[in-house]
């Protein structure tokens, strides 16, 4: 006959669970020792993110409603919107700012694109043609406005010397408002067009080659080729470069400030940023420069969306 087995008391409920919870906690002391690096740097960049992004959209609606009455702050609801809107510079400087938007993309989108597909071809001395291509990007932006701004010299300026050359008569490029804008913008591309050109060459070098050698067997030159392998295979990195293209156009600055002084001849290179930072700087009316700046945030905002809707229908 068997000996009857005696069977361990079952543990109270209550003290597995209280084991389950120091085993958790054990794990994540584990786990939060073993990642302590990474959540350090994870901390860091949401506080700089924090003090340098959110922190001042915030603070800048805030103050799109306020305004300074001898040495108060108080709140001034939609007078500071009203104000800016019944500015003539305000209509002035969004004209301007569409125009730039308009040429610059003209220019600063499609020779990028077109340069990229010339330097693809290239079987030798490419890397040199890059750097040479990326060369404006690197240089400061104040020297290569500089530089310009001497080529545009209506007495000595290397723009006038070649007009000349030809038989054609000199131009008052920064002086004139008929051509101060597209002066603006001829310099703005020079400048900007290295990393454009640069990423397109990488989209370009990912295309697969028997694309090319089927529409070559198909009869097709070069035009159809570009239009039926290279667009649609590039239509990515395409469609976001022209979002982002066009944001940041909107918001230029630098160049109509360093070449015309911001205005320009007959506000003719006055933009929106331009016109925010008057309104700060020279007015010293930072309510009116903080509401410019959220309805300027909000019609980039709203077009962006849009566009990646549209983008996104048409895929479909």
């Amino acid at each position: 006959m068997a000996a009857p087995t005696l069977s361990r008391p079952a543990a109270p409920a209550e003290g597995r669970h209280a084991g389950r919870r120091r085993a958790g906690r054990e794990d994540f002391g584990r786990a939060l020792r073993r990642n302590l690096t990474a959540h350090g740097f994870l901390i860091g960049a949401v506080l700089c993110f924090t003090l340098f992004s959110w922190y001042p959209m915030v603070r800048e609606f805030i103050l799109a409603f306020q305004k300074n009455e001898d040495g108060e702050t108080v709140w001034a609801g939609w007078s500071n919107l009203s104000y800016i809107v019944n500015d003539p510079a305000f209509w002035q400087a969004w004209r301007n700012t569409f125009a730039f938007t308009g040429l610059a993309l003209l220019l600063g989108f499609a020779v990028p694109f077109a340069v990229a597909i010339v330097l693809n071809e290239f079987r030798h001395g490419r890397a040199y043609l890059r750097v040479l291509v990326y060369l404006p990007v690197m240089l400061p932006p104040v020297a290569s406005v500089l530089l310009f701004k001497y080529f545009y010299d209506p007495g000595y300026g290397l723009f006038n010397r070649i007009l000349e050359t030809f038989g054609l008569p000199a131009q008052d490029w920064l002086q004139s408002g008929d051509t101060a804008m597209i002066s603006v913008v001829i310099a703005a591309t020079w400048m900007n067009m290295g990393a454009a050109t640069l990423i397109y060459l990488a989209a370009l070098q990912g295309i697969p080659g028997e694309l090319y050698e089927a529409a070559e067997l198909d009869g097709a030159g070069l035009f159809r080729k570009i239009w039926h392998v290279t667009i649609p295979q590039t239509r990515l990195i395409l469609s976001l470069m022209l979002l982002m293209q066009i944001i940041a156009t909107m918001q230029v600055f630098v160049e109509p400030f360093l070449l015309t002084g911001g205005a320009g001849p007959e506000n003719s290179t006055l933009t929106v940023v331009q016109l925010i930072y008057q309104y700060a700087f020279t007015f010293n009316n930072y309510g009116s420069a903080a509401a410019l700046g959220v309805v300027l945030m909000l019609v980039l905002a709203v077009f962006s969306a849009a566009f990646v809707r549209l983008d996104r229908g048409s895929e479909d």
